[in-house]
């Protein structure tokens, strides 16, 4: 066995010592890095441009900065937007600076998580990207059109990374095997379960894989069986993997018993996930259409306390942001339901897609210039707020020669019971408007 085991000298992790050295080494991201793939053709023509690099954990980010900055003989300096400020951003661009006046390189600077970056915090290098003094490379996990100031998209590229497939694990695996354990064997079904709970993760894998084999080593055991794992590995494994049946059955029971209005079992449900190694954040999205999908408008207040969960749990990670989502799931399961909305929503884009494109009539239409306004654009529209009531009765808004449709029913529960009334109400207002005009 190497000397991961048998050394004396303090080592570096499993997955520091296989990080990659050339883009060859590279597993995965073969539609970036491919023969005439985007980002092997940056590579090769040593014009890289500033970039954001958008994909899930452990995928390859940083490792393709640092392979990036080694092309391009610049100097590379890493900032964490966890841990870092604007005092950090200016001592990198001061530490380019004096780069490019006494050796003449440039200077890639390297934002880990870029999206936890305020507005400011992007806007204080962002001259200098302009200014060509760094190359900016981001990392994130977050959609960077949501994320990332626009300014700063523009001139950056986006690449997005995807989590690693099994088959691409497996060379890791392999590899992380050959290196450390090359006299250690492991069954298929091992094997798979491992592959499993790294979920498409490398960094996960080879910290995981690092911590078996040293625990088989520690038990002078040369081939890792299904009871082996799980008498030495079972609370990290996950209880489901991400795509098995398992795992959607207790999503499943999840939903159901938030819609069902049971706290008690929606509760249990979340905990035996967070337990098996479901990732909070996932769950919190499923919190999210839980709120949006069964409670809607009964309770507006359970989409900005399920979201608000999500955002928690990204601030301070756990145990807070878990209890967080916890609150959530209480408040879900206890809040009015009403899928009113949910309905209205897949209706109204069944009926759309169908339909032919009808114009805006003449009324709704703006009329910014005299053409327009000579043209009609905006003639006998009547301003609500103007109104009694700030409705105008009897106004149509669809298209002209549109037929009846009515896509959102409000349930008498919650805050749409409200609704209910108001709608009521101004229909008759309409009725009443209509009435009198066919009257004249």
């Amino acid at each position: 066995m190497s000397s991961l085991f048998s050394s004396k000298q303090p080592q570096a992790p499993l997955a520091e010592r296989l990080r990659p050295k050339t883009l060859d080494e590279v597993v995965g991201q073969s539609h970036l890095l491919g023969e005439s793939k985007p980002l092997r053709l940056a590579f090769q023509s040593g014009k890289l441009p500033s970039m954001i690099l958008w994909g899930p954990p452990g995928v390859g980010k940083t490792t393709l900065a640092r392979l990036i900055a080694n092309t391009a003989d610049a100097e590379f300096i890493p900032i964490s937007a966890v841990l870092s400020g604007i005092k950090d951003i200016r001592e990198a661009v001061e530490r380019a600076e004096l780069t490019l006046q006494h050796h003449g390189r440039k200077t890639i600077l390297f934002v880990d998580e870029v999206h936890r970056f305020n507005k400011g915090q992007q806007d204080a290098f962002l001259p200098f990207v302009e200014s060509g003094l760094i190359t900016f490379i981001g990392a994130t996990t977050e959609n960077p059109s949501f994320e990332v100031n626009s300014a700063l998209l523009s001139r950056s590229q986006v690449f997005v990374l995807n989590a690693l497939s099994e088959a691409e694990l497996g060379l890791l695996l392999n590899r992380a095997q050959a290196l450390v354990a090359a006299n250690i064997t492991m069954t298929e079904d091992v094997r798979e379960q491992v592959l499993a709970y790294a979920d498409g993760d490398a960094r996960r894998l080879l910290n995981f894989v690092e911590s078996l084999f040293n625990a088989a080593d520690g038990a002078n055991v040369t081939a890792i069986d299904e009871a082996f794992l799980q008498t030495t590995m079972a609370s990290k494994l996950r209880r489901f993997d991400k795509g098995g049946e398992a795992f959607y059955d207790q999503i499943s029971a999840l939903h159901k018993s938030v819609r069902g209005s049971n706290p008690d079992a929606a509760l249990y449900w979340f905990l035996r996930m967070i337990d098996g190694g479901a990732d909070p954040l996932y769950l919190g999205r499923r919190i999210v259409r839980m709120a949006i999908e069964d409670i809607g408008l009964a309770d507006p207040r359970a989409q900005s306390m399920a979201l608000e969960a999500c955002q928690i749990f990204e601030r301070l990670g756990s145990p807070e942001g878990e209890l967080a989502l916890s609150n959530a799931v209480i408040y879900l399961a206890v809040a009015p339901k009403s899928n009113a909305s949910y309905n209205a929503y897949n209706q109204a884009k069944a009926f759309v897609s169908q339909d032919s494109s009808r114009p805006v009539p003449l009324h709704l239409r703006n009329a910014p210039t005299k053409l327009m306004k000579s043209l009609d654009y905006g003639k006998e529209y009547r301003y609500a707020h103007h109104e009694p009531e700030a409705y105008a009765a009897g106004v149509d808004y669809f298209p002209d020669d549109f037929p009846p449709q009515q896509f959102y029913i409000p349930t008498p529960r919650g805050l749409e019971g409200k609704i209910t009334e108001k709608l009521a109400h101004l229909r008759a207002l309409d009725k009443q408007a209509l009435d009198k005009k066919a009257k004249k």
